[in-house]
């Protein structure tokens, strides 16, 4: 008779293969279909977790869900930071800073104040949920930009702003969190500088790490760790999480910083070989898909349907307003003012649509559930109903967006 920790492990094996395998499939579904696959990764959570099929049934309060969440969202954070060209904030970097800071707490609390009305809660629990569905989705808009050629300055101000407030909303939901859970009254300036510090001394600690893991794979003279480049990686995501976390600073914004020092090597003279590069392009790209296909398939699977029926229509409501009152106010107010870029109209009303939610909201949703947090599953439902709108409405009409509005280019 086999030991309960051998049989553990085999059915843990198991739905790692299920999840894998649905995985595959939506990702050569969502090509066929052209549409981003973190839709149809959630609908396949939903088919096969335990309210269909029952095959996928980590659980939110275990280990391994925290695990898969916690490591997932990092590295994904990671891949947004490595996807931002620092370029683009020589003439963008003031519409950057506004719109990944303040415009984060512009959607935020534009959301929170719908949520308190339509779904009657709490301002603290309000507040949260604005906090974890205000921030954009790298993972999701940069394979939209891959396919949809549009003008360069447009989309990659987009794809960068996504890659930053993730790191800028994972710091709010955590602020805000020790306040939803009864830890301690809000206050605003002691809040304030704590995002100050989580945010500085994640920045510090990622770009100490990004700085030394690019000259260990691309030095010229002391690239002694070039053939383990992928391998540095996840040492790398890991360490800076688990650095900056123990610093009390944002886990969040290390990796992301650590990312765009890796990112952009060749700023500080870093150089790899061609076949090198390609080799590391190639793993993270690999492993940050592997990462989103467990997230959403997890997250998916921990939906509860009943809770999502009894707040279908007023959430709703909350992400009608989140994606037609909330995003159009962020950008008219954090760009529109932006001299040095001289955003045309046509520019502007193309960010105001452009704007998905998935993995970071999708992981900060799972990771609330998880700890059992006052207000946690509504958070979840609405964020999951967030994410289906502007994943199927806005991700699926943004080539004929960019037609209309002359922002297409020659591939």
């Amino acid at each position: 008779m086999e030991a309960a920790a051998t049989l553990i492990a085999k059915h843990t094996l198991m739905i790692f293969g299920v999840i894998i395998l649905a995985g595959m499939a939506c990702g050569l579904l969502s090509k066929k279909l052209r549409v981003p696959d973190v839709a149809l990764l959630l609908i396949a959570g939903m088919l096969l977790g335990p309210a269909g099929l029952g095959l996928v049934t980590i659980t939110t309060d275990s280990a391994l869900n925290q695990l898969i969440l916690i490591f997932g969202a990092s590295y994904i954070l990671f891949d947004g930071g490595a996807s931002l060209r620092l370029s683009v904030l020589k003439q963008t970097w003031i519409t950057l800073s506004l719109i990944s800071t303040l415009g984060v707490v512009i959607t935020g609390a534009v959301t929170a104040f719908t949520a308190h009305h339509l779904l009657a809660l709490d301002w603290p629990v309000a507040c949260l949920l604005g906090a974890v569905i205000a921030s954009t989705d790298p993972a999701t808009l940069v394979p939209v930009f891959r396919q949809v050629k549009i003008r360069e300055r447009v989309a990659q101000t987009v794809m960068s702003e996504s890659a930053f407030n993730d790191a800028t909303g994972a710091i709010l939901t955590f602020v805000l969190l020790d306040l939803v859970s009864g830890q301690a009254e809000f206050h605003l300036l002691p809040a304030f500088g704590t995002l100050l510090w989580q945010a500085a001394a994640g920045v510090a600690a990622g770009a100490v790490l990004g700085y030394l893991a690019a000259m260990g794979i691309a030095h010229a003279r002391f690239k002694f760790l070039a053939e383990y480049a992928p391998v540095v990686t996840l040492v790398a995501v890991i360490g800076a999480y688990l650095g900056a976390d123990g610093l009390a600073a944002s886990g969040f914004m290390a990796v992301f910083v650590f990312g765009i020092m890796l990112g952009n090597k060749d700023v500080f003279g870093f150089e790899q070989e061609a076949g090198e590069a390609q080799q590391l392009e190639e793993f993270i790209l690999t492993t940050a898909f592997v990462m989103r296909v467990f997230i959403f398939i997890l997250l998916g699977s921990q939906v509860d349907l009943a809770l999502m029926q009894a707040y279908g229509l007023p959430a709703v409501g909350v992400v009608l307003v989140f994606m037609l009152v909330a995003r159009p106010l962020t950008v008219l107010l954090c760009a529109a003012p932006d001299r040095r870029a001289k955003w045309s109209w046509q520019e502007l009303l193309f960010m105001c649509w452009t704007r998905e939610t998935g993995v970071i909201p999708g992981a900060l949703a799972g990771m609330l559930v998880g700890l059992n947090i006052t207000g946690a599953k509504v958070i979840a439902s609405v964020t999951f109903v967030a994410i289906l709108a502007t994943i199927l409405i806005q991700a699926t009409t943004t080539q004929w967006l960019a037609k209309k509005l002359g922002l297409l280019v020659e591939a």
